[in-house]
């Protein structure tokens, strides 16, 4: 058994599915919180399935995250839990402190605990995955090489901010404790089950529903594009070998202005679903203000995991947003049960 949370979001909900997907894996207790982005919609298909135990939670309560683990004896934990939007961590910052920094500290805690009872190759052969992001490094200018493992923390938003703080902490549980931890910094991911306020999930509904293409600035902020499937795939071979103490980037080797990714995924568009009125779904971008601190450039070097695990991304960017656009033309019962009245309301207070 492996413990994930957040295994209802967009990430971890694509790991619970990719997980399960191979009946050789052992079972997963999934703990949820089920904020606005956590979708148990996205686990439908498990409904039946044993090996998939949901508990609705929060990673900051201690009382039941030490009941799962002495209930479940997980071999491995697998923190997708966060906050994860910068624009909503600009309006209302408390929220990112208390699920990215607090949070993960108990969790940390409850885990550390729980490891301190285990006997022998069970305590040998535990794991705690920290899943973080590549904001924490801060922003790139368009000639900077790209983040690799060794960069300073820099981070410019609440929520990156926030996701540096419980990095951190991880790396001094392992260095004080000797805790077996192990953290990814993921780039930007896109592909199924995404709520769409994200830019890439927003676009495509907007365009279908003939809405404005909201575009920040210039749109020339560049960020290195990670499908979903290719992340799952990276988190797997990390937990089963990354060496422990380890930090480990996890990109797609896509960057990408957001100007020009919108472009194609109109184009895409034209082609799987033109508009009636023959025109191009470009004709819906709109250029609004940017954000506070918007910052210019993320790219990622990935070499290390490729060097020591092996791994690199299956899917170009090409391919890839391929994919995520025809999941959401094939998926229109997600998206209409995830696009609630609360979720228009943030649309209108953001891009008005």
């Amino acid at each position: 058994m492996i413990l994930v949370t957040g295994g209802a979001g967009f990430i971890g909900g694509n790991f619970v599915l990719d997980w399960l997907k191979d009946p050789s894996n052992e079972g997963i207790v999934n703990l949820d919180k089920l904020t606005y982005a956590g979708n148990l919609a996205t686990l439908e298909s498990l409904k039946d399935d044993p090996r998939h135990i949901f508990v609705h939670g929060d990673i900051g309560d201690e009382v039941l995250v030490a009941k799962l683990l002495k209930e479940h004896q997980p071999r491995a934990i697998v923190n997708f839990a966060a906050e994860s939007h910068v624009d909503r961590s600009i309006h209302g910052p408390a929220d990112f402190v208390s699920t990215n920094i607090v949070g993960t500290f108990n969790l940390l805690e409850c885990a550390r605990e729980y490891w301190n009872g285990l006997d022998g190759a069970e305590k040998k052969a535990f794991r705690f995955h920290h899943v973080s992001t590549d904001e924490v490094y801060g922003s790139l200018s368009a000639t900077d090489p790209a983040f690799t493992e060794t960069n300073s923390y820099e981070p410019n938003s609440p929520y990156s901010a926030s996701k540096a703080a419980s990095d951190h902490l991880v790396r001094a549980w392992f260095h004080t404790y000797d805790f077996p931890v192990v953290t990814t910094n993921c780039s930007n991911n896109y592909g199924p089950y995404h709520f769409p306020e994200k830019l890439i999930p927003l676009v495509i509904l907007n365009a279908l529903n003939g809405k404005p293409l909201p575009i920040y600035g210039d749109g020339q902020q560049i960020r290195d594009w990670l499908y979903v499937g290719d992340h799952c795939s990276a988190i797997r071979e990390v937990l089963a070998k990354g060496k422990l103490g380890e930090t480990y980037n996890i990109g797609g080797w896509n960057e990408k202005a957001n100007i020009d990714v919108v472009k194609t995924i109109c184009t895409i568009l034209d082609e799987l679903q033109p508009r009636l009125d023959g025109r191009s779904y470009i004709e819906q971008i709109t250029y609004v203000k940017d954000r506070p601190g918007h910052d210019r450039r993320y790219a990622i070097d990935a070499s290390k995991v490729e060097r020591e695990l092996g791994w690199r991304p299956a899917e170009t960017f090409d391919t890839g947003i391929r994919k995520t656009v025809q999941w959401y033309l094939d998926n229109p019962d997600w998206v209409e049960g995830v696009v609630s009245g609360s979720y228009r309301d943030w649309l209108q207070k953001q891009y008005s």
